[in-house]
């Protein structure tokens, strides 16, 4: 067990805490990471704010990359000194789910993320829980090993951290979620961090049309720079822009936003037979009202897609590539790189249009002191 320091959730809509915090040792299946590098996401504020419910107290954020510290026993696979990013999504490898290539939806995830004892802990014993059983605003942090993906040499763990989750949620949701073919025309709603990646991964699919929908005008000219080929202000009619613009709906149509009413604007501005795919996370309660008829008369879709749709690890590995190609943009959606102790200015940070994604650089302890259990 070690002492390190981490931001703590101790009450929603409250600054985070900085505080040290005892960090368990690896279970046989985990490693133990020092990280490096966190991305700030719109997820871990639903849980700050309460839109979305969280155990109390606990360590939000998931977007990571670091250096593997130590191994548990069963690990063979990783070693100190391995450069890593974390999937939010362990799986067990076995069940129908993960045989069927679709690991984020593990049958047994509940299973394999159950541990003898709390990952974290406060100096005076009390249990503190893990965003996503990652809980990345810590110095150190404990994955199992099968979550960590191996970043090349040339990947710095600054923007590596960004194929934990946005990268692999947004350019996922094209590949594995809606299964974009080329020459399809496509609606992004929300531009933001998993609303860009989107974005990207719709041009690397090699659709002919990419409409960049947000309220933010400075979200809406970054959109052209990550391969939007026209913008509309969801200010106005957009169906009927986009009508406008194409003479007919999109054929795909992705939400990144979390709401309810994007999300019915998704299915509205997809052609029939199109496919509507919501992305984002909505609040604790959201419930969706859309029209019968689309689906009866227009044979539209409507599908989710959480964390890409797919295989985590392998579907980061690839992104990876892309990124050293140079194909796949993530050094431009890093809008700032913030140090530990200024993580609640960087969240609020996040509410300006010109932010794509803010990354905490964690800083290297020392005296981080190992302790006994």
């Amino acid at each position: 067990m070690i002492i390190t320091r981490a931001a703590v959730l101790t009450e929603v809509g409250r600054p985070l805490h900085l505080t040290d915090i005892h960090v368990d040792d690896p279970e046989p299946h985990e490693v133990r990471v020092a990280v490096t590098h966190v991305g700030l996401c719109h997820s871990d504020l639903h849980y700050m704010t309460g839109t979305v419910e969280s155990e109390m107290p606990v360590v939000v954020g998931h977007e990571v990359a670091g250096v593997v510290e130590s191994v548990g026993s069963a690990v063979t696979d990783l070693e100190p000194g391995d450069r890593v990013t974390g999937a939010l999504t362990p799986s067990c490898g076995q069940c129908a789910n993960c045989n069927a290539g679709r690991s984020t939806q593990c049958r047994r995830q509940a299973e394999i993320r159950r541990r003898p004892r709390p990952a974290y802990s406060l100096p005076d014993g009390t249990p503190v829980a893990r965003l996503g059983d990652v809980g990345a605003f810590s110095e150190h942090i404990l994955l199992r090993a099968n979550a960590a993906v191996m970043l090349p040499d040339d990947v710095p763990t600054r923007v590596g951290c960004l194929l934990s989750c946005c990268i692999v949620t947004g350019v996922g949701a094209v590949f594995r979620g809606a299964q974009v073919r080329p020459g399809s025309t496509v609606a992004v709603i929300g531009c933001g961090g998993v609303g860009s990646a989107i974005i990207q991964g719709a041009r690397l699919a090699g659709a002919t049309a990419i409409v960049g929908i947000d309220l933010d005008d400075a979200r809406l000219k970054a959109a052209h720079q990550y391969g939007a080929t026209h913008t509309v202000n969801g200010a106005g009619d957009v169906p009927a822009e986009i009508v406008e613009l194409l003479g007919d709906g999109v054929d795909f149509a992705f939400e990144a936003v979390g709401s309810a009413r994007t999300a019915a604007t998704a299915l509205a501005v997809v052609r029939p037979t199109g496919t509507a795919c919501l992305v984002g996370i909505a609040p604790d309660g959201t419930d969706v009202s859309v029209p019968a008829s689309d689906f009866f008369f227009s044979e539209k879709r409507l599908i989710g897609s959480y964390m890409g749709s797919g295989q985590a690890r392998e579907d980061i590995g690839q992104f990876a590539r892309l990124y050293q190609q140079g194909r796949l943009l993530l050094d431009e959606m890093v809008t700032d790189v913030i140090g530990f102790e200024a993580i609640d200015e960087g969240f609020e940070a996040m509410q300006s249009g010109d932010v794509t994604r803010i990354v905490v650089a964690m800083p290297t302890r020392p005296e981080t002191e190992e302790t006994t259990p």
